[in-house]
Parts: structure tokens; C-alpha cells; sequence
């Protein structure tokens, strides 16, 4: 490891953790009895209970952790449609009806977050701002020609396709071989997103209890004991929005998710003419590998964020820090020296469909599941959680009557992780 690869004042945490640190929360004392009890603090339980409380629940949410120590204030504020498989692949395991339904949900997701936004007035750096999808390879860009020639006119991205010898205007890398820009995808700074939602969820009257995990849930009846090292809460309703944190209290649950890893890191700041060059817009960029890098310039302009996988098994973000650095060389080699000032991870959750997940299963609410893409669907599946605990039919998704798979043998931890990663960066080198 080159020892001036980190800058002095380099931080083992996230980058948007300097503007907006995890709240210090009073624990409130906790409820003998409450109407809705929701389990994880990120968008998709914030939602949940602004939905509940703001339609007069008496709402508690709990946490084994600060508010959003997750993923929600982990993740590279990038917002798409956030459903991976496309139409034709969904059609085969569904039919065409059902194929469709889902993809609606995806894409009604994305226009929601945005109207959200607007309509709460929370300062978080939303901003439209289009994503460049780049090919790896020349099969990668023949994939995506392919793509958007069969797009359907009701699913259709306003993607517009980028030649590789025209490359250079969006992206200062010649490592690629063109790609799509999509339009219509957004970019936000996720730790000022999730603290003006749990301002909204506070002042709406729930209470958040922090740093108080939930051991165990059982169901009594029409009700739910919830069991935590301060005391047990009794709940009419109970929201699992654990995601990629999915512990043993619902084994069901943790039996069906995927806990994976994804590290980032942010540059010291930079030249502005340097950054001109190598992100000369401020659209948030991907690429076609199936291990893949996600990346964008922070939202002054001044850094960039750069994310993706690049160990088998999981590590810590000192020793990731200057592998995802070495890529961020390779795509870019005018940043032979540049530093490393945060290196972070968190855990997103898969799925063994590649969908997002939600609905009831024992008397219990969930949403989870949302494969690397959560901050638009993870906040739209917890609004529609918290809707459907109000009983409102708004509340039911297309996700509902699809099958949450799992396999034999798994019970949450993913043994299976490295030989799956070595195998798709093969295939990534070999496509």
C-alpha cells in the first residue's frame, strides 16, 4: 500500500457524514403498547411511519443503531427506475400482465421520490441530472443498441445512445466504448434526504428509539411482542425495514435477502479544471459489468465518489479503499495522485430474483430486497408499506403476489458471495 494513498485527515466513515453526522437522539422511554411498531430507521421505515403517524397511529420506530446508520446514509445517492430485470425476462417468469405491473412500479418510484422531495421542501441536493451507462465492451454497447431499439413505448427511458468516439463529452475516459445517457435519473446527497425525512417523521409524532435492538418478535393473537434489552413493546402492527441489516428476529426474512457489501470512496478535492475534464457533467455514472462501479462528482463538484466491489469476501475500508482507488487510476489515469479523504462500506441486500420484495407474511409488514438500486425504491415501498398498515388499497404494489424465493441451506449468511463474485468478474474480463 503507497503510504500517501489516504490524505492526513482521511476518515473510515462516510463522506456525507461531514455535512450531516448521525443524529445524538434522547432514547424516549419505551411504550408498553403502541399502534405501529417499525423496525430500521432508513427510508423505508422513515416512510413508513410518516404514513402511519401522519395518519394517527401512534408510531414507534426502532433502531439496533443511530437513526440511518445504514445503507440509506451509505449509498451513492443515485436514483433510477430500480428494477433490474427488463420486460422480456419478466414476462417469462410472470406473463406479460405482471411483467408489466412491476416495471410501472419502478418507474412510478423514481417520479415519486422526486415529487416527494419538492413537496416536503427538504434541502438535499436533488437534482435530475441524467445517469451515462457505460459499456465495458463492444458486446456490452451491442447489448445496449439492442436495448433501446426493443424499447417499448410505455417503458420508454428517453435514453439516447452515446458512440465511443463521442465519449469524451460525458465522461474524460477513453476505457469504455460508449454507452446510454437516461434522462431521467436523479442524483442526492442520502444523508441530508434522511434527515429531513426523520425530522418530518418526528414532527409528524413518532417516536424513534436508537441503539435499541429488537431481539425477538412474537405474535400474540391480533398483536405482536416485540423483545429488546430495554424492556418489550406490545404493537397492533409491526413494519420489518431492515433491508440489508436483516437480523435473526425474523429468520424468514434474513433466510430470503442477500447481504452484500458495497464500498466507497471519496477524493480529496480536486483541480476544477481537472474535474472539468475527467466529469465534465454532473451526471451519476455505471457501467455494464456485472460486478459494477458506480460513480459521480460529489454535488459542489469538487470530489468524486466512487463505488463498487472489489474484494471476494467482505473487508474493511482501509484495505478497500486503495483497491476502488486503483480502478478509479486504470478509468482515469490523470488521477495517478490523487488521495483518498473517506473510504466506507454497507450492506445492500439481494435478492435470489434480482427484485425488490414487499408485503405481509404472519401478520407482518415488510419491504426490502432492492438489489443495489434502494434510495428511490426503498422510500417508495416503505410509503406504500405504511399505507397499506392504514389499510388504504393504494397500499397494495405488483410486488405482492410474486414469490420471495430462497434456497436450501441459506439462513442468511452467504457463503455462496465469493465464488459468485469470482465467477462474474471472469465473465466481466472474459465478455
Amino acid at each position: 500500500m503507497q503510504p500517501n494513498v489516504f490524505t492526513p485527515d482521511y476518515k473510515s466513515e462516510p463522506y456525507w457524514w461531514e455535512k450531516t453526522p448521525r443524529p445524538i437522539l434522547e432514547p424516549p422511554a419505551l411504550p408498553a403498547r403502541i399502534d405501529v411498531a417499525i423496525v430500521g430507521s432508513g427510508y423505508t421505515g422513515l416512510h413508513a411511519a410518516l404514513q402511519t403517524a401522519r395518519g394517527g397511529r401512534s408510531t414507534l420506530v426502532i433502531d439496533s443503531e443511530d437513526a440511518g446508520w445504514g445503507c440509506s446514509t451509505r449509498n451513492g445517492g443515485q436514483i433510477s427506475t430500480s428494477i433490474k430485470p427488463g420486460l422480456k425476462e419478466l414476462s417469462r417468469r410472470f406473463g406479460p400482465d405482471k411483467a408489466r405491473a412491476v416495471l410501472r412500479e419502478g418507474f412510478r418510484s423514481l417520479a415519486w421520490v422526486g415529487s416527494f422531495v419538492k413537496d416536503e421542501g427538504i434541502d438535499c441536493d436533488f437534482k435530475v441530472v441524467g445517469r451515462f451507462h457505460a459499456a465495458h465492451n463492444a458486446s456490452a454497447f451491442e447489448g445496449l443498441v439492442r436495448q433501446l431499439r426493443d424499447e417499448e413505448p410505455e417503458f420508454a427511458t428517453g435514453a439516447r445512445l452515446v458512440l465511443r468516439d463521442e465519449q469524451l463529452s460525458e465522461l474524460g475516459t477513453e476505457r469504455y466504448h460508449g454507452g446510454l445517457v437516461y434522462p431521467q435519473h436523479a442524483s442526492i446527497d442520502p444523508a441530508l434526504y434522511h434527515q429531513g425525512l426523520l425530522d418530518r417523521v418526528m414532527s409528524a409524532g413518532a417516536m424513534v428509539a436508537t441503539q435499541t435492538p429488537v431481539t425477538a418478535i412474537e405474535r400474540r393473537g391480533q398483536i405482536f411482542e416485540l423483545s429488546t434489552p430495554r424492556g418489550k413493546v406490545t404493537a397492533r402492527d409491526v413494519v420489518i425495514a431492515t433491508n440489508g441489516y436483516t437480523g435473526t428476529a425474523t429468520p424468514w426474512h434474513r433466510r430470503r435477502v442477500i447481504p452484500i457489501g458495497s464500498y466507497m470512496i471519496a477524493t480529496e478535492p480536486l483541480a476544477p479544471e481537472l474535474m472539468a475534464r475527467v466529469m465534465p457533467t454532473e451526471r451519476i455514472v455505471s457501467d455494464t459489468r456485472k460486478v459494477v462501479y458506480y460513480y459521480r462528482p460529489s454535488p459542489d463538484h469538487r470530489r468524486i465518489l466512487f463505488g463498487g466491489r472489489v474484494s471476494l469476501g467482505e473487508t474493511n475500508p482501509r484495505i478497500s479503499g486503495p483497491l476502488l482507488r486503483r480502478e478509479l487510476v486504470r478509468l482515469f489515469p490523470e488521477l495517478s495522485e490523487v488521495r483518498i479523504s473517506h473510504s466506507w462500506m454497507g450492506f445492500v441486500a439481494y435478492t435470489f430474483d434480482t427484485l425488490a420484495h414487499a408485503g405481509i407474511r404472519d401478520g407482518l409488514h415488510y419491504a426490502m430486497g432492492y438489489c443495489g438500486s434502494g434510495v428511490g425504491m426503498a422510500s417508495y415501498l416503505g410509503m406504500r408499506a405504511g399505507q397499506r398498515v392504514l389499510g388504504k388499497p393504494e397500499g397494495q404494489t405488483a410486488f405482492e403476489p410474486v414469490p420471495f424465493q430462497t434456497r436450501p441451506l441459506y439462513a442468511g449468511n452467504p457463503w455462496f458471495l465469493a465464488p459468485s463474485i469470482a465467477y462474474y468478474r471472469w465473465r466481466d474480463g472474459r465478455d
